[in-house]
């Protein structure tokens, strides 16, 4: 069985969405496209948004990961005006964001009330508090490797609702398969029904 990996850097996983980095071409696969906080270059961002617009392909499944991070050195303002940009981009070629956050949940939240499209929190290791309050936005939350120990997130994830998660990798290096034997676990149900959920979710926020 295929494991869908939600948000991954590795060229060899072929059954998932792989995150391109910056100034690379597209790969001839499922990938998503976009400019993370830390890589934005203060005295380049219109050729930035140039390469992301020109290299957005049939192959592109999402914008992202994009968002705001609290730890980078890029000014806040700036950071929003970036990730406002790209909510726009979304909502033009009608594919979902995938957000990267660090401590700025609630400005992302704000934000993406301007989003037409889906909007997913990859990596998500937070808070129940703040779980409730993305998914109550109707965020999708993409969880990772923490969960195999990480107890609090387990209970996160055994509450979440099914129609509302992915899985991923991204820069871990680990079985993906491990993580869909733990959440299955975790919700009681087969990991042939959570794979097929996973890829329910995945029609869903394509077509929506």
């Amino acid at each position: 069985m295929d494991f869908f990996d939600f948000h991954h850097h590795r060229k060899n996983i072929l059954h998932g969405i792989y995150n391109i980095d910056p100034g690379m071409t597209p790969p001839d696969r499922s990938y998503s496209i976009g400019i993370h906080p830390r890589d934005i270059a203060l005295d380049s961002i219109e050729a930035q948004f140039s390469w992301l617009q020109s290299n957005i392909s049939e192959n592109c499944l999402a914008i992202g990961e994009c968002g705001l991070d609290s730890i980078v050195a890029v000014p806040q303002k700036i950071q929003e005006q970036v990730f406002s940009r790209q909510i726009l981009i979304s909502n033009e070629i009608r594919k979902p964001l995938i957000i990267h956050c660090v401590r700025k949940f609630y400005e992302v939240i704000s934000l993406t009330k301007k989003a037409e499209q889906a909007v997913i929190i990859h990596g998500f290791n937070k808070k129940q508090r703040i779980a409730e309050d993305l998914l109550k936005n109707n965020f999708y939350l993409s969880f990772g490797k923490a969960v195999l120990y990480h107890l609090s997130l387990q209970d996160i994830v055994r509450n979440a609702p099914l129609d509302k998660i992915f899985l991923e990798t991204d820069n871990e290096c680990f079985n993906i398969q491990e993580l869909y034997s733990k959440v299955s676990a975790l919700k009681g149900i087969s990991v042939e029904r959570l794979n097929e959920q996973i890829l329910e979710n995945l029609d869903t926020i394509k077509n929506g």
